[in-house]
């Protein structure tokens, strides 16, 4: 008989802070997001803590009256573990560490376990190896805890320090071991890429969790790992497809995030070469996540950072039959109609109309919504870049519509 898997979540708190550049609908936004990220670590959220301040507390994130709070929930729910939303200092964890016993996290060590959860090859683990330990160097010294009590004085000098320069620097030779291994992966990684010809590459960029993965399989027929998760992708994929008659590469790339750590997008340079090298960028929107329009704001910001803003770009806005808009009654005198009242129709009459002619597309990647439409695009995009860089085999690949005149005549 198969015995039943039982999984058990760490109890754990979040905190954030409302400030001047952060209003508490923004700061809810992003602790829903935490709370997503902690459930995708293995942890389940009990309680969220939040505090109105000018800008954090440079010793303990938030002020003495909150973590004293904190304290005492930690110790009467017995929660193992604490995450704030913002990166802690080297300094706020160690002092946070002192107050509260329990394990402290910020959201880019929970990214980075995350990452370390889901890397599957030995590239992925090289790379999150990296992130983490140039997340942990210069928290080192709060980690020597048993050290605390060597002070100062006649017969109390120890050797503690040279405890934690020797790890410093067995970290610091394994950073540039890491960056070592991946500069050799790198080279191989382009090789691959110049051995692929000249075929037109597209990739799939968006933000984590908006279907990228379902997306790929549905039109390249692959099997992606796909999970309701954020960062079930990390291995960038690469497939071959077919639309009538007309091959090219699709990538399935890493998701990006709001806060993404930089130790990320350094470490993971590789990954975005595939973005970085593609000829057309099909841009997902999970366009039923309320926040779906500042996900568009950093998926693009990311791609700023990596200098691929500037290439053809179709949105793709996804999950269509998952969409939701909030509706007033008729006799409601009082909500203030906004954004998240909008009907998808309404949706294509704002700036989405702006985004260009056959450059919107509204599709469902489960349910296959719409999918000759997105299908009938993407291919006239990569037969519009073939044609310009082959010119003479523009009579191999006709317009979408005489290529299925011509599949019918040939079934006939």
């Amino acid at each position: 008989m198969l015995e039943k898997e039982v999984i058990n979540f760490e109890k754990t708190a979040i905190v954030g802070i409302i400030t001047q550049n952060q209003s508490e609908e923004k700061l809810n936004e992003y602790l829903d997001e935490l709370e997503f990220l902690t459930f995708t670590a293995g942890g389940e959220v009990i309680k969220r803590f939040s505090q109105k301040m000018e800008r954090p507390n440079p010793k303990t994130f938030v002020g003495t009256g909150k973590i004293d709070e904190i304290n005492l929930f930690v110790k009467e729910n017995n929660i193992s573990t604490l995450i704030f939303d913002d990166e802690l200092t080297p300094s706020q964890q160690k002092n946070i560490s002192k107050i509260i016993d329990c394990k402290i996290l910020d959201r880019t060590n929970l990214i980075l376990d995350i990452f370390a959860q889901r890397a599957e090859t030995s590239y992925a683990r090289t790379q999150v190896e990296l992130a983490q330990c140039i997340y942990l160097l210069p928290r080192l010294s709060g980690l020597w805890t048993h050290l605390e009590r060597q002070k100062g004085g006649i017969g109390m000098r120890g050797p503690g320090e040279t405890e934690i320069e020797t790890d410093r620097r067995i970290v610091r030779d394994r950073i540039s071991l890491l960056k070592d291994k991946i500069k050799t992966i790198d080279k191989q990684m382009s090789i691959q890429r110049s051995n692929r010809g000249a075929m037109v590459r597209v990739a799939l960029v968006g933000y984590t969790n908006v279907g990228k993965s379902t997306l790929m399989n549905a039109i390249g027929k692959s099997d992606v790992f796909v999970e309701n998760k954020l960062f079930a992708t990390l291995d960038t994929t690469v497939r071959k497809v077919v639309i009538k008659n007309l091959p090219f590469l699709l990538s399935d790339t890493v998701g990006f995030i709001r806060k993404l750590p930089t130790q990320l997008v350094d470490s993971f340079k590789s990954t975005l070469d595939e973005v970085r090298e593609a000829d057309l960028l099909l841009h997902v929107v999970d366009i039923s996540h309320p926040d779906f329009e500042d996900h568009i704001a950093s998926v693009n910001q990311t791609l700023l950072e990596i200098k691929s803003n500037d290439k053809p770009t179709i949105m793709v806005f996804n999950k269509i039959d998952a969409y939701k808009h909030l509706t007033i009654d008729e006799d409601d005198l009082i909500t203030e109609r906004t954004r998240r009242h909008y009907t998808l129709e309404e949706w294509k009459q704002t700036w989405m109309s702006n985004v260009g002619q056959d450059k919107a597309l509204f599709i469902s990647a489960t349910q296959k919504e719409n999918f000759e439409e997105f299908r009938e695009i993407v291919y006239e995009a990569v037969r519009q870049i073939h044609i310009t860089r082959f010119p003479y085999n523009k009579f191999l690949y006709p317009d979408y519509k005489d290529a299925i005149e011509k599949e019918e005549k040939e079934e006939e």
